[in-house]
Parts: structure tokens; sequence; C-alpha cells
């Protein structure tokens, strides 16, 4: 990673902004505009230097999640497991915070309101993968085009929704939604067998912003949650005799 991307740029910093490297520059513009952005798996995996190998070893941690329990009772077959971590954009500083449950702000999620929902913790190997660190601080960055906190909370949820033919999965059961946070980000893992899946972002009063099937790993979708809302249409599987899944990171920043 050059020197240019272990700095902070606030919103007033112009001269910083011109100096960000591309893919962050992109972004930082897009959200500040339009409150959406898509940055396609090329540019990701460029921005990062990383190859098959290093996305290969990711995505299995994806196999090492647990039942989401809330999920299934209505419905839905959900893996997840949940963790914070504080992330300063100035130093490059990232650091995990305690297992605590996970709740979602009053307006935000309409089937759990004031609801703290218990996941299993992140494992170890998860947090120690350099392309974790890699995802959360590209998004420190990206995220300084909306508020100029010099610390942010950064949520992550890896989850696998799965489907068959008699039960299709929910990624957003709970349908177009915020999360209560200032940046949004789903960034693809894997899908197999998997159709549907389309990622939708719409302006407050309705109209669509952006609309993509995430299908290629390491694609990444930004937004800002205070002004947009999201959600995802169900999966299915493409062959009827096996079961499909669709696997996300989805990781929130607020400021610290």
């Amino acid at each position: 990673m050059d020197e240019s991307t272990e700095r902070f740029w606030g919103p007033a910093e112009t001269t910083a902004f011109q100096e960000c490297p591309p893919a962050v520059a992109a972004a930082r513009e897009s959200l500040a505009s339009t409150g959406v952005h898509l940055m396609p798996a090329a540019t990701v995996r460029a921005h990062f230097g990383s190859g098959e190998e290093e996305w290969a070893r990711f995505a299995s941690h994806w196999e090492d999640l647990s039942q989401d329990r809330y999920a299934a009772e209505r419905g839905t077959c959900r893996l997840r497991r949940y963790g914070q971590f504080s992330l300063t954009p100035a130093t490059g500083e990232m650091a995990q915070l305690p297992d605590t449950p996970f709740m979602q702000p009053d307006r935000s999620n309409p089937l759990y309101v004031d609801v703290d929902r218990h996941f299993e913790p992140l494992t170890d190997a998860f947090v120690a993968d350099p392309l974790l660190r890699s995802v959360v601080s590209l998004l420190g960055h990206v995220a300084g085009a909306l508020d100029s906190g010099a610390c942010w909370i950064a949520k992550v949820h890896p989850f696998r929704v799965l489907a068959t033919v008699d039960d299709e999965g929910q990624p957003t059961p709970e349908g177009r939604h915020r999360d209560g946070v200032t940046l949004v980000s789903s960034l693809l893992v894997g899908r197999n067998n998997a159709t549907g899946g389309r990622s939708t972002v719409f302006a407050p009063d309705g109209p669509e912003l952006l609309a993509t099937t995430l299908d290629e790993p390491a694609s990444l979708l930004l937004s800002d949650d205070r002004h947009t809302l999201h959600g995802v249409s169900p999966i299915r599987p493409l062959d009827p005799s096996r079961p499909a899944h669709r696997d996300v990171l989805v990781t929130t920043l607020t400021p610290a």
C-alpha cells in the first residue's frame, strides 16, 4: 500500500483529496454527490494488490459461520458472525473492541426494534486476515467524504444466505431499510448456484439511485446510510437439485 493511502482525508482537505488513490477518490466523489458508489471487483483487487490466493483464503472464513437464530425465527436460513473495531485512518490503527450484542438504532430496521441480538464472535483467523484490515482501512478513507471524524467504529458482519428449491434466501428480510450508520458497504465474497440477489439503493422518497447484482468476488457497493435506503432481492438456486448460497461482508462505519 503506497504512502498516500495511509493518510486521512477530511471533506475540506482539497489538496489531500486530490492526492487520493484513484479508487478512493472516485468513491468519495460519488458518495458525496449521489450517496452511492459501486467499486468493481478489478478495482478493489488492484487497490489491495491481492491475487487469487489471498481472496481464496479470505473466502474460506465463510465456511466457519454460525446459525443466525433471529433470521431462522422468520424463516430465513442465514449464517453469520459479528465483531467491532475502532479505526483511526490518520495512523492506520485498527483495534478489535470487546464483544457486545448487536442493536440497531430506532427507525432503522423495523424487524428488530429495541432487540439486542447476540451473535457468535469473529474467529481469530478472520480477525488476523490481512484482507480484513485492508477492507476496513479502505472504508475509513472513503467515509471521510461523509464525516470528518478522526476515529470510526466499524461493525463487521460476514454473512452467508442459503436457499433451496423450496425456500428462497432473503438477504434483507426487512425490505428496504437503513442500518442507522454513516457508511454501509457490501463486499461480495462469493456466490454458488445462485440467481437473484439484486442490490438496490434508493433515495428516501423512493426512486432508485443504483441497482446491481454483485456477481464477481471483490465487488464493493457503498452508500451513505444517512440519506439512502437499501435492500437486496431474494436468491434462488440456478440448479433446483442443489442448494444456493451468497456470501458477503457487510461493514458499517459510524464516528466514534
